[in-house]
Parts: structure tokens; sequence; C-alpha cells
């Protein structure tokens, strides 16, 4: 056996706050003073280390002195108590039109994950697997966010099937907030050609049209302009797996992914300072 000393790169103070958020959760559960492995704290720095590096939580648990099924257990919590602190999308909204944000960035992503066994049908009325994505080619859960123009992330969705499209999972999660955010707050959305035909307020591409035709000029510079405008905002996904491995792939049930994005974006909101 080999001992060594690490530092994990996350402020003390990211922590203590994910250490409030658990003895807030444990007193409101009535859990015994003494009666856990591990104090509210030492649970905080299991569950940073498995955002930012990723280790497996059997190692990860055997680290903290606890069974693998307590470490399970402690992060599903730790998880739980960060995702409940995550922005709602009217409250996100406001905040960015009183910030002075001109327009707000919608972006999907395929979140990667194992391999889950169900089944639904296709709009061809084939049989294909759920959570499998034909664009991104692999398994994993679409997860629809919110940026601002500078790429840093605002809002999350919660996660739906990766067989489904960027536009029918938007329309589940956010449009609606968005025609709101356009007629209310003088607030538009930028968006990238997947979203064509999404509605007032939110602004794609003009698609090239069909044969040797070509685009007039005025329709150029209005896609050259939204392309200049939405490329850094659509860096916000990047933003969180850049920061937190875990996001990279996850092994838990692909239905998880959307609290854990959204834990994740709670973590980035703390080390950004909008929460204290």
């Amino acid at each position: 056996m080999i001992a060594y000393r690490a530092m994990l790169d996350v402020p003390r103070e990211l922590a203590q706050y994910i250490s409030r958020l658990l003895h807030a959760e444990r007193r409101q559960r009535g859990t015994r003073k003494n009666s856990r492995a591990l104090t509210c704290f030492r649970q905080a720095v299991l569950g940073l280390r498995w955002f930012r590096q990723d280790v497996d939580v059997t190692a990860l648990a055997a680290d903290h002195g606890v069974s693998r099924a307590t470490g399970y257990r402690y992060l599903d919590e730790i998880i739980d108590v960060l995702a409940d602190q995550a922005p709602d999308l009217h409250e996100a909204l406001e905040r960015a039109k009183a910030e002075g944000l001109a327009y707000v960035i919608l972006d999907g992503k395929i979140f990667s994950a194992d391999r889950c066994d169900e089944k639904t049908m296709s709009i061809k009325g084939k049989q294909i697997d759920l959570w499998y994505s034909g664009k991104a080619h692999e398994h994993g859960g679409n997860v629809q966010a919110l940026s601002g123009p500078d790429g840093f992330p605002l809002w999350v969705a919660d996660v739906e099937p990766g067989s489904m499209h960027d536009l029918t999972v938007a329309r589940e999660h956010v449009l609606g907030a968005l025609y709101w955010a356009a007629s209310q707050l003088d607030l538009p959305t930028l968006a990238d050609g997947g979203y064509e035909g999404a509605g007032i307020g939110v602004r794609t591409p003009i698609k090239q049209p069909a044969g040797n035709q070509v685009l007039d000029v005025d329709n150029r510079t209005y896609n050259a302009l939204l392309r200049g405008l939405r490329c850094l905002g659509e860096r916000g996904f990047a933003v969180l797996t850049g920061r937190w491995r875990a996001l990279h792939h996850t092994t838990a049930h692909p239905s998880k992914i959307g609290n854990i994005v959204k834990a994740a974006l709670v973590l980035t909101h703390y080390e950004h300072g909008r929460l204290t």
C-alpha cells in the first residue's frame, strides 16, 4: 500500500457551501447528530472529487472510509441538494435582462451515458433505442441550455432521451418561456439551424434555397451576423464539461443526467460569484 497526499483544485468556500446545503438537508430529514459516517464537509469533499476528477465511486468511497453503497448514496444526496439550487427558467431570463444582456443563446447537447436497453417507436414506426442519439452516434441524454453572449451558462433543462430532436425537447422545456421573454422583456434568443420554426423571438439562420438558387446578399449578411453573435455563446456547455469531468460520461441511468448537469451549473455559478 502506498499513501499519498493530493490537492483538490476547488475553493474551500465551495465545499463549505455544499456542506451548509447538506446540513440543512439532514436537519429536514431529522438525521440524528453523529449518526453519519462522514461529516457534511467530508461528504462535500467526496462529491467535489467526483465532479472535478470523475473518480470511480468504489475507489472514492474507500478513500473516505465508507462502503460502496454509502458512497453512492452520499453522492446522490449531493447531486440532489445542488440541483435544487439551480435557477428557475423565468428567473434566469429576468436576471439576464436585469444584467443588460441583449440576447440569450439556446443550444442542446447529448451527454454521453452507458447503453440503456429501453425501446421506443420512431416517427417512422420502427422500434429504436430510446436513449440512442443518431446525431451523436452514442447513448445519452439530451439537455437544452441557455447561455449569455459571452458563453457563460445561465440555465439548463431537465434531461430527455437522446433519440429526441433538439427542437422537440426545446418545445417541451423552454420555448414557451422564450416567447414570453421576447414579448415581455424584449430579450430575443439566438439558435442554430436545428431550431428552425421554433417561433417568435427565436432567431435562426435562413436556409439555402433548393436547387441552384443562392441567398441574396441581405440574407447572407444576416446569417453571418447571427453566426458571429452566436459562436461565443455556444461555449456554454464547454464551460461546464471542461471544469467538471464527471459530465464527460455517466455510468448512472441516463435519467439522472439532468440533475447532474444542474448540479454542475450550480457549482459553476458559485465559483463565478453568482451564488453566495
